[in-house]
């Protein structure tokens, strides 16, 4: 299935459903996270870009691995971001930057960084947007930086038509977000040493993706 929410949708799901994304996110995406951080194995002093931060789960913990170094995140909306902010400034790092951003267009030089993440946010875009997005991500990575991607995916039970049904009549609970495989195109756009992890937390499937800019 391809995406039903358009930019301003997604933008608009997300404005509201900021002040509870935590419970959700908790539930069911932190054991994919979590495993985000082991596979990028994010240096200390490394420069590390988050795309769509949300309320900044991942940053927080990024800050922590990477006191020293550059870590910057972008976000579409500032709802999520302001919460993110708070965060960031309680765990008392510094050195950071979040701000608007859109993963069509990073606003950075190539080359940039050692490490790009994102969690969550291919499985809300246009299928046919994929490559274009990567190829931004691929773009702005340093010679041997890595890619780590979460999304939510198409889980091999029986329950993955519950999510398929949610999704086609109601895809808004689900923020938008539908099942995806996202390795293909990473091969597509010349990443190498892909991998796929499939990861599933109440129920909820989720694949975290791994790649290396030659």
């Amino acid at each position: 299935m391809d995406a039903k929410l358009n930019k301003d949708e997604v933008r608009e799901a997300y404005r509201k459903s900021a002040p509870t994304y935590d419970i959700w996110s908790g539930l069911t995406e932190s054991k994919s996270r979590q495993r985000c951080l082991e596979v990028a194995d994010i240096k200390n002093g490394e420069s590390v870009l988050e795309v769509a931060v949300g309320t900044g789960i991942l940053f927080e913990k990024i800050l922590q691995l990477n006191s020293t170094g550059r870590n910057e995140g972008i976000d579409l909306t500032e709802e999520m971001l302001s919460r993110a902010r708070a965060r960031a400034q309680k765990s008392g790092a510094s050195g950071y930057v979040l701000k608007i951003g859109d993963a069509y267009h990073l606003q950075y030089s190539d080359n940039s960084f050692d490490v790009v993440l994102s969690s969550y946010m291919f499985d809300l875009i246009p299928e046919k947007d994929f490559v274009a997005i990567l190829r931004e991500f691929k773009r702005v990575l340093r010679k041997g930086g890595r890619i780590v991607l979460a999304n939510m995916t198409k889980g091999p039970s029986w329950f993955n038509a519950v999510w398929q049904w949610l999704y086609k009549n109601r895809p808004s609970l689900l923020g938008g977000c539908r099942g995806i495989e996202l390795k293909p195109y990473l091969e597509e756009v010349g990443f190498e040493k892909i991998r796929r992890e499939y990861v599933i937390q109440m129920l909820f499937p989720s694949e975290v993706i791994y790649g290396v800019k030659p």
